[in-house]
């Protein structure tokens, strides 16, 4: 799906800013005194617990005015999200509807609006997760009536309109998608879906908006091009006209491949150096916001960080878009995070239940895991800083059906992509001896924390173990290995002079142990702590006031733990330590 952009034939207006606000409503005028930011999470923006803790549908409304200058045009009404289900009302018509949370959504309302005229626009969204949602949850009903959601994956369930909202316009014909692919020797090939059949043609701008090429057969090429780097971007436009539209896509040239055990960015070795991270701020929830975009990668470029992965879902648009100017590699990540059901036993003594079967995730879920993936490929394949799609973290892939449910998913994800490796994230329970999947997958991205959930306190045995299970994988499998998340919960400020959980010390001691363990293992690639920042999480007595495995406070101050990164990865410029 194209994101909506200004170009000669396009305009864009941003709907972002303070909405009408209220739990219960319709399509028709709200009755409400509630204003909510958008975009924005709600779920913190108000005092009422009721609003905090609510489970189902809300509803946001705002008059809109087309400009008078959009007659003749296609009028085009944009969600870039809508967690984690969206409908959208002209005045009193539903025009679009959408169910996964992280990913956009759109109507051509052009035949319910008129060029310089108001209309009412309302959005319901629904937070509700289920066993055939992704990602994930239940509902349940308390003895007085209440409903509450249960969820099996560890942050807090935000919901409402966490990212802009847009109108935009388009020529009658107008172009709907453009794909590009790019090789090292400058050539470029397009592929251009239009509203209608009409001639199309392109052209290539380099950085200082010189055309470098042109064509109207699909393929281009580009004399002595300047490559996309990690750490050096350069980006080029292609510009494409259909009929009357215009439409800029930026592309960058770069390849992303594996060849035995070492990951390659445009040939060359690569060491990822990074984070997970979450979309989590105070206040705004996952609400996006520019200002910590800005922060965060400053952040990043201070401490070393070459990476991220957009853990535990897509990420805003905004934020791939500024890895693809500054050089960040990014893993790419879907929202299929809590496909594991043992995870849930273990935490809440609940009796083992299989994570694959008719009764739990069965083929309804697979099938919209399958659209979560389409929806993913479909908004991020031009990114050149995308190098790799992560399409879950921690299934139950130890577990029966674990194969008939992944191996079509990884196949579809190949053949929306064939450019990139595809990998997913481990969870503890799964080893190289038990696991039923790790031979579909390009990476092995691995998730452990021995030294806090296992053998806590005791960074001599964790060493050991950790050690023992990486070694294990890559005989198992030669592939390519990297940790996925490693951490310990660190409260800013509390100190020991022995190895004490908790404290600032021990969680650099505890990143000290597994750096040490990555750098005896020739077929290591990288390594993303477990977390950038400290995060939300949902209340109860597992965590206190959220996740605090974050080398920086959720206000984004460092922990002792993120100068001692800072002196590892400061310099390595993607190469392995030596």
């Amino acid at each position: 799906m194209l994101k909506p952009r200004t170009t000669p034939s396009r305009e864009l207006v941003s709907l972002d800013g303070l909405w009408r606000f209220a739990l219960d409503g319709g399509p028709g005028p709200l009755d409400t005194t509630l204003e909510a930011a958008v975009p924005a999470s709600y779920n913190d923006l108000f005092t009422d617990p009721a609003i905090r803790d609510h489970v189902g549908w809300v509803w946001y409304q705002r008059q809109v005015r087309v400009p008078r200058g959009w007659a003749g045009e296609r009028v085009f009404l944009r969600v870039d999200a809508a967690t984690h289900e969206g409908r959208v009302y002209v005045d009193d018509v539903l025009v679009s509807s959408h169910v996964g949370g992280y990913t956009p959504f759109e109507a051509d309302i052009s035949e319910y609006v008129r060029a310089g005229e108001e209309f009412r626009l309302s959005i319901s969204v629904n937070n509700e997760l289920t066993d055939v949602t992704i990602p994930p949850g239940r509902i349940t009903v308390t003895a007085d009536g209440r409903r509450k959601q249960t969820y099996l994956h560890d942050f807090y369930n935000y919901a409402g309109l966490p990212r802009s909202v847009w109108l935009y316009s388009t020529p009658a014909v107008h172009i709907t998608d453009v794909t590009v692919t790019t090789a090292l020797d400058g050539t470029v090939t397009y592929e251009v879906e239009t509203s209608e059949p009409v001639p199309v043609s392109a052209r290539v701008l380099d950085a200082a908006g010189t055309e470098v090429a042109s064509s109207s057969d699909g393929v281009l090429r580009i004399d002595n091009p300047t490559l996309w780097r990690p750490g050096a971007a350069y980006l080029y436009d292609l510009e494409v006209t259909a009929g009357d539209d215009v439409y800029v896509q930026p592309f960058g040239i770069r390849t992303a491949k594996v060849r035995g055990t070492e990951f390659l960015i445009n040939g060359e070795q690569f060491y990822f150096t990074g984070f997970g991270k979450h979309e989590d701020t105070p206040v705004r929830g996952k609400g996006h916001d520019d200002a910590y975009l800005v922060h965060d990668f400053q952040l990043m470029d201070w401490i070393g960080a070459n990476s991220f992965r957009t853990s535990h879902y897509p990420y805003a648009e905004e934020v791939l878009e500024f890895a693809d100017r500054h050089g960040i590699v990014v893993i790419d990540e879907t929202a299929a995070v809590g496909l594991n059901l043992a995870i849930h036993s273990g935490l809440t003594g609940a009796p083992p239940r299989p994570t694959f079967s008719p009764e739990t995730f069965g083929d309804a879920t697979r099938e919209a895991h399958a659209q979560a993936i389409r929806e993913l490929v479909a908004r991020d394949k031009n990114h050149p800083s995308v190098v790799m799609w992560c399409i879950a973290n921690e299934p139950a892939s130890n577990e029966d059906g674990a194969r008939e449910y992944f191996e079509p998913l990884v196949e579809l994800t190949r053949k929306l992509d064939p450019t990139r490796p595809v990998c997913y994230a481990a969870v503890i329970f799964a080893t190289a001896e038990n696991d039923r999947i790790a031979d579909l997958f390009d990476v092995l991205c691995i998730n452990r924390y021995y030294g806090w959930y296992v053998t806590t306190g005791d960074l001599v045995t964790a060493e050991t173990y950790l050690e023992m299970d990486l070694r294990g994988w890559v005989k198992r499998y030669g592939k390519p290995i990297m940790m996925s998340e490693y951490g310990a919960d660190t409260m800013p400020g509390l100190h020991s002079v022995w190895d004490t959980p908790w404290t600032e010390e021990y969680q650099a001691a505890y990143l000290a142990m597994n750096h040490r363990v990555f750098d005896r293992i020739p077929e290591f690639i990288g390594e993303h702590v477990w977390n950038f920042a400290d995060f939300q999480t949902a209340h109860g007595i597992h965590r206190v006031d959220g996740n605090k495995k974050g080398v920086f406070t959720r206000d984004r101050r460092p922990k002792t733990a993120a100068h001692a990164l800072r002196e590892r990865w400061t310099g390595l410029n993607g190469r392995k330590p030596s």
